[in-house]
This record gives C-alpha cells, sequence and structure tokens, in this order.
C-alpha cells in the first residue's frame, strides 16, 4: 500500500491487538476497559508481559472493530493502571498516545493477536495560517456553544486551553453524539487540519440539529400553553355570563353564538336572496335552546352558505390564439372538440366587448359531451379546457352513482344532510365559473332511490340553470356561467332527454399518425421520468413507435400504448441495472421482440396466404364499433350435410335480436334472388345454414352487418374467396338496397389498423366520410354503394382465381 502525505509506512512496532466492538479512541483520550471480557483481557496480559522485559508501560493497539472488520488505522495505547471499576468488575485504565497505520499480522507472547505498526507522523504548519488559527477559533466556538448547553462549565476552560491543532480534533472523540463511522472517519483523517476541519463540521450539523429539536419542543410547548390559557380563558368567561344572564334574568339557554352568526352574514359577501335566507336561519338559532337537534343543523347549513363563492368568479383568458396554442400543446388530434372551445371562447370575447355578458339573468355557459372509447383522452382534455380558459377546474365521478341525492343533495332534516356533487363542486372550486367534469355519465345507475340522470336535467339545461336550486341549501344558485364538460364511452347509455340538453361532440379515436405523435410527445416523456431516464440515455425510434401502435396495441385511444412503453423502458433500466445493457441506447424495430415479445395484432394482409382467415369460402370481414371504439368483425358461414343435419338458420355468437333479423334478412335475399346471381339456391332449401360471429363471449347486435352476412352466404354457395384486403359494413333490405348505419369513421380507423385497403359503406353515408382524417382515407380505396350486387361483385374474388388467396395491394 502507498504512504500516506505525512506519514512513515517503516514498521517498528509490534503490538498487542485491543479490539474495541462499536466503540472507537482518539489519541489523547483516557477510556476504562472492562477486562472480563476474553479478547481485552488477553491483549493487556500481553502488554504487561511485554512491558516487563522492556521496564516501560504496557502497551496495546486500540482497534475499532465495527461488523467483524477491523479499521485500518488504529491507536498506540498505554495501559495506565489496572483495578477494579465502578461496578466491582475488573478493569484498565487505558490512554490513546497516538495514531498507528496497521501492518502484517506476526507473533508474540499471550493470547493475544499482534500485528506490527508503523506511527503515524501528523505535521502541522508553524506558525499557523490564518485560516487555520480561524478554524481553530470557530472549533473552540462551536465547542463551547454545545458544552455550555450540557452544563460542563468545568471543561469549557480545558478546550479552551488546547492549542496543538491535533490534539483539538482528537478531543472531539469524547462527543457522544458521534456515531461510530464518524468517529472512524476522524481517527482514519491523518491530516490534522483536515481532521479539525471534520470535526467542526461534525459539531456544526449537531447543534444545528439541536437548535431545530429545540424549536420544535419550544413551539410545542407553547401551543400546550395556549391551549391551556384559552381553556381557563374561556371557563371564566362561560361563568361570567352565565352569572350576568342570571342577573339580568336572561335564561341559561340564551346563546351567545347566535350573535357571532349574525356578524358573519352581514359582513359576508351575499346575493340579496341568499342573505334574507341566511339571517331568517340566524333568528331560528337565536330562538333555539342549545338542546335542540334544530340548532346544529342550522349552524351546519350557515357555514356551507358561508364557504360558498357567491360572487367569486375569476376571470377569462380571452387571448383565442394563446387557448389554441395551449390545446394543441396538449392535446394532438381531436380538432372538433378544440374547434369547439376555440369557437366558444371567441363568442364569448365579443359578447363580453358588447356588454352582453348577462342577458334575461343567464351568461354564456357551455354544456359539451364527449364521447369516445376509452384512452382518448377526454377526462384530461378538461384539465386542457380550464388550462386555456384560465379557470379552477374541478372533476366530480358519476359512475357507479345511483341515488338522486347526489347529485341534487339530500334535505336538510336528514342526519348527515351534505349539499350535492355539483354544489360541492363550486364550493370546492371557489369560483362561480369553474370547469366542471362529469366524468362518466353514461355509467350513472338508477335504483329505488332516484334516477340521478334526471337530476342532472336541470343542471345541464343552459335554459334552466341559472336558478338551479339543490334540496339542502333551497337557494337558487347561479350555474349558467359554469362550462360543463361531460364523458362517456357511449352515446346510447346516456338517457335521450338528457342527450338532447347537450352538445355531443365525438372522439372517434387517434389514427396510427396521431399515436406516433402523442407517443412521441406526450406518453414518452412522462415514462421516461416514471422509469428513472432520460431523454439522453433511451431513444424510440419513429419506426418502433409506429411499431407498437400498429401490431403491439390495436385500440382507438392511447392507454394500452401507453402501458407497452411504460413496460419497454422499465425492461431497458432493469438491463441496465444488472450489467446487461449499456446507456445510452436507442430502440429499433428489431429491438421490440426482445423487449417486449411478439406482436400481437399482425394485419391480415400480412399473414400467410393459407392461415388468413378468408382463405376458404364463406368467411367475410365486417366492420363493427364497440364500447372501445370500431373494430374488425369476421363473419363465417356453412352449409350442413342434408343427410346429417336438418334444414333451417342456426346462428351462433351471442347475437342480439336485430342481428339476428338480418341473418333472416340476409338468407331470405338470396332464396329469392339466387336465380339472378347465379347461386345455387337449391341448398339453401334442403341444407341447414349456420352463421357464426367469433369472439362468442362478447355480446353483439345492429343492423350493420348485414351486408357482411349476405357476402358470407354468398361465398359459400358461389365457392368464390371475399378478398382479403376488404371490409364491408351496412344494413342490408329484401330488396337488396344498401342502406345507412352509423360510426362510419369509427369502422374506417378501425379498418386501417387491421391493415385493410378496400372499404365498402352505404352511398348515404358518403357524408361521413367529411369527419375521417384525410391520411387514412389517402390509404382507403372506399366504394359507397347502393345495392348488394355491387357489394358482392366488389368483394367475391373471380371465379377462375377463387382457389388463390388474393394479396392486398
Amino acid at each position: 500500500m502507498a504512504a500516506e502525505s505525512g506519514e512513515s509506512m517503516e514498521f517498528t512496532l509490534v503490538l498487542p491487538v485491543l479490539p474495541l466492538d462499536g466503540e472507537v479512541v482518539l489519541p489523547g483520550m483516557v477510556v476504562p476497559l472492562d477486562l472480563s471480557d476474553a479478547e481485552i483481557r488477553a491483549a493487556v496480559e500481553a502488554a504487561q508481559a511485554a512491558a516487563r522485559a522492556e521496564s516501560g508501560k504496557p502497551k496495546v493497539l486500540l482497534v475499532p472493530r465495527i461488523d467483524g472488520t477491523y479499521a485500518r488505522t488504529g491507536v498506540l495505547g498505554t495501559v495506565e493502571q489496572v483495578g477494579r471499576l465502578a461496578d466491582g468488575d475488573p478493569g484498565a485504565l487505558v490512554k490513546g498516545r497516538h495514531r498507528v497505520r496497521i501492518g502484517a499480522g506476526t507473533t508474540g507472547p499471550g493470547a493475544a493477536l499482534w500485528v506490527e505498526g508503523a506511527r503515524v507522523e501528523e505535521t502541522v504548519p508553524e506558525p499557523l495560517p490564518g485560516q487555520v488559527t480561524d478554524l481553530v477559533k470557530e472549533y473552540k466556538a462551536l465547542a463551547t456553544t454545545w458544552l455550555r448547553k450540557r452544563g460542563a462549565w468545568q471543561v469549557v476552560d480545558r478546550v479552551q486551553a488546547i492549542d496543538d491543532v491535533s490534539a483539538l480534533a482528537d478531543n472531539s472523540g469524547y462527543s457522544p453524539f458521534l456515531t461510530t463511522d464518524q468517529k472512524t472517519e476522524l481517527l482514519e483523517t491523518t491530516d490534522p487540519v483536515a481532521r479539525l476541519r471534520l470535526a467542526a463540521q461534525q459539531l456544526r450539523d449537531h447543534l444545528a440539529e439541536q437548535d431545530v429539536a429545540e424549536t420544535i419542543a419550544k413551539d410545542v410547548q407553547e401551543g400546550v400553553d395556549k391551549q391551556q390559557r384559552e381553556f381557563l380563558l374561556r371557563r371564566q368567561l362561560e361563568a361570567v355570563r352565565k352569572e350576568l344572564r342570571e342577573l339580568n334574568g336572561d335564561g341559561p339557554d340564551a346563546a351567545e353564538e347566535s350573535d357571532d352568526y349574525r356578524a358573519r352574514v352581514e359582513a359576508a359577501d351575499l346575493p340579496e336572496r341568499v342573505r334574507e335566507a341566511a339571517l331568517k336561519e340566524v333568528e331560528k338559532l337565536e330562538r333555539s335552546s342549545d338542546q335542540s337537534p334544530e340548532g346544529s343543523w342550522i349552524r351546519t347549513w350557515l357555514d356551507t352558505v358561508l364557504e360558498m363563492p357567491w360572487n367569486e368568479r375569476t376571470e377569462d383568458a380571452y387571448d383565442i390564439q394563446g387557448a389554441k396554442e395551449i390545446l394543441d400543446a396538449e392535446h394532438a388530434g381531436l380538432e372538433d372538440v378544440k374547434a369547439r372551445i376555440t369557437e366558444y371562447l371567441a363568442v364569448r370575447k365579443r359578447r363580453g366587448e358588447r356588454g352582453l355578458g348577462v342577458i334575461g339573468g343567464r351568461r354564456g355557459g357551455a354544456v359539451l359531451a364527449l364521447v369516445g372509447p376509452p384512452g382518448v383522452g377526454k377526462t384530461s382534455l378538461g384539465e386542457s379546457v380550464a388550462h386555456a380558459m384560465g379557470r379552477k377546474f374541478v372533476r366530480v365521478a358519476l359512475g357507479g352513482v345511483r341515488d338522486e341525492a347526489e347529485i341534487r343533495g339530500h334535505r336538510r332534516t336528514y342526519v348527515g344532510a351534505l349539499p350535492g356533487r355539483i354544489v360541492r363542486a363550486v364550493r370546492e372550486a371557489g369560483s362561480m365559473n369553474p370547469v366542471v367534469l362529469l366524468d362518466e355519465i353514461d355509467k350513472v345507475g338508477s335504483d329505488f332511490r332516484g334516477d340521478p340522470a334526471a337530476a342532472l336535467l336541470e343542471v345541464l339545461d343552459p335554459a334552466q340553470n341559472h336558478t338551479f336550486r339543490d334540496h339542502y341549501l333551497e337557494v337558487e344558485l347561479d350555474l349558467s356561467d359554469v362550462v360543463f364538460l361531460a364523458t362517456a364511452n357511449v352515446l346510447e347509455a346516456i338517457p335521450e332527454a338528457l342527450a338532447d340538453r347537450m352538445e355531443i361532440v365525438r372522439l372517434d379515436g387517434y389514427t396510427e399518425d396521431e399515436k406516433v405523435v402523442i407517443a412521441r410527445d406526450h406518453l414518452l416523456p412522462r415514462q421516461l421520468e416514471r422509469a428513472g431516464l432520460t431523454g439522453d440515455e433511451v431513444t424510440l425510434e419513429e419506426g418502433a413507435l409506429r411499431k407498437l401502435a400498429g401490431e403491439y396495441t390495436r385500440e382507438a385511444g392511447v392507454r394500452t400504448l401507453e402501458r407497452t412503453v411504460a413496460r419497454l423502458l422499465r425492461k431497458v433500466a432493469a438491463q441496465h441495472e444488472l450489467g446487461e445493457r449499456e446507456l445510452p441506447f436507442t430502440v429499433g424495430e428489431d429491438d421490440l421482440r426482445a423487449l417486449v415479445g411478439r406482436p400481437h395484432h399482425v394485419p391480415e394482409s400480412a399473414q400467410d396466404p393459407a392461415e388468413r382467415r378468408t382463405a376458404v369460402p364463406g368467411v367475410a370481414t365486417g366492420l363493427a364499433v364497440t364500447g372501445a371504439g370500431g373494430d374488425v368483425l369476421y363473419v363465417e358461414a356453412s352449409l350442413a350435410d342434408p343427410e346429417t343435419g336438418a334444414a333451417g338458420l342456426t346462428l351462433t355468437g351471442q347475437l342480439g335480436d336485430v342481428m339476428k333479423e338480418s341473418a333472416q334478412i340476409a338468407l331470405s335475399f338470396l332464396r329469392s334472388h339466387g336465380a339472378e346471381l347465379e347461386l345455387p339456391v337449391a341448398d339453401l332449401k334442403d341444407r341447414g345454414v349456420h352463421i357464426h360471429f367469433p369472439a362468442g363471449a362478447v355480446p353483439k347486435d345492429g343492423p350493420s352487418a348485414g351486408v357482411t352476412m349476405t357476402t358470407a352466404l354468398a361465398s359459400l354457395l358461389s365457392g368464390r374467396l371475399v378478398r382479403t384486403d376488404v371490409a364491408m359494413t351496412g344494413e342490408v333490405s329484401l330488396t337488396g338496397r344498401v342502406l345507412p348505419i352509423g360510426g362510419v369513421k369509427q369502422k374506417l380507423l378501425a379498418a386501417h389498423r387491421a391493415g385493410v385497403t378496400t372499404v365498402i359503406i352505404p352511398k348515404r353515408n358518403e357524408a361521413d366520410l367529411d369527419d375521417v382524417p384525410a391520411e387514412v382515407l389517402e390509404k382507403l380505396d372506399v366504394h359507397a354503394v347502393t345495392d348488394v350486387r355491387q357489394v358482392l361483385e366488389l368483394a367475391l374474388a373471380a371465379a377462375a382465381t377463387a382457389a388463390e388467396v388474393p394479396v392486398a395491394a
């Protein structure tokens, strides 16, 4: 080992080791040791035997032993006296002399461990530099402060008398607040100036902790004293008031609390009608006795009224361009709802400039319903709207609410009565014009306690909500300036009367390009922070993000995509901690399989031709809308053997009544027009027809699968395959007309996600293509048809190539 500055590495000392478990002795310290410990007694006896031969004081090497490990530096100690300790046990008084660097083990007399050692020579510059002198003064001042707090006045003079830098630093070894590790650090610091600086820092930190503890204890004591003093004064005040009431002839029930409420009501900034109602309640409180339960109800009601922000309003941010930039920065896509908010702000600004802020007692609030599948950003969009408008934001969760009183409040006569969630949201916001998000409004239920959706009719009606009455408050509350945003997954689950009061804005999901932008700008930075990584350490290529969005997740929103990104980053972080991967690391498409496994949603067109679902006749690809957005839906048809199966139609796959009727219509159309379509319809009379919709555990209903079932049956009868790259939607009539359906945008987005390139829709749904993003329409060949014959012509492969599977363009 290399020699350190200021010490000689010539091993000239041979000493018995006296181990100190959990203790450290510094030079200059005098400590008593218990000789009942076998190792300590062996070291002292070995030192005494060696001292008799040398005619000097017994010498031992005091070495700290922490968790079974010896320190690298010890202290040469001399045994000053051997006798009895205060408790009567045998002991020895040992004084530390100087530091010794421990060398190799050696042999010696007795049962002790002997080692070689070299004295550590410590040099201090003479005379002391100015900064060292200042350090000595600072340490003495700190030590004096600490000793005076402990009342150790007799030790102060001894510390002040120490002038040697090394001895002054080692004197801190007596400090009881130092841990074993701190004392060991002092022992192994051979430079006296550095050791004194370390000792001063340790003492400074301890004094700072003491000051904080003393401040806390003082505050606690003052609080207790104040409470005791206040309690005594209040008891005395009650006694004085009681005597005065008895002298004046007033009953003992006359309370002064009503005077306090009257003053608070008169000082509060309340609307006139609310002030009158509150003063009436104060009069009731004044007449009620202390034992009356009505007094408790009145006090709770008055507290609620006084906490409401009756005349508090936040100023709207009428920077239309700035609001648009905020919405664009926080949410990619969603152009419809962002345009609606921008329009609302623009109209509010113009009404305010022309003095039309209040017309007929109503203000210009807004009621929007954001309807779309999970994970498209409906809830977070509410916060962005409040941010863009400069308003307070409150979220009210309605999922599972079944009690009408949750909306309108309870009557005050009930025990534990509370105002409704709408009033509580306004009170929580602290202003009369917040943005209130009614989350999951389609999940509201109803039972014997009433229908919460019916209670929301007045709340969400712009023509009525300026005079909303809560059952608890029983005073008019103006909600016309509140911006209500409701979120729902399924529009059909919202009662028709309630949906009529809201402006419906559909969020039909994101395109693949929008998902990549969202993942790059929003999801990836958030998940990097949660994984303890930075953008410089892990980078995801755009191709990798696109593959994650297209093949690893198939959803309308981005919630699963975010979970997949989080899983990928956790994997990278774990590999780095295990030493399996170096950072920085760029994740490419080829790295995804090793990090998050195989893709789950490979497009049908990318699979082997023999493995595709449409590789056999009788299978067609349809499009459907679910609560989670659009999705592809496969329809399978088969004919039973006339000898084994009964004639008729069999439907499987948890189908609703409307879908069952669509299957009957498809079968009837083919039976009546089979000759025209050159189909062997004779088979349909004698053989059973079975139509199956895979994913049988999922309920399905609706008329839009009519053309899909007709195509599947026509493919089965003709032996012609349905093209792999074609998906279709539309209701079919008995005459073969293709009738319009809903959810065109969601269905086209689902077709795009599934790798379909050709889509067939009803002619009367052409107008809905304006809502579909342009980048999606560019990649889809959309055919608008009016007759099912056109569908069969487009969807069925030519007879000459029916045995081959067509490859998507």
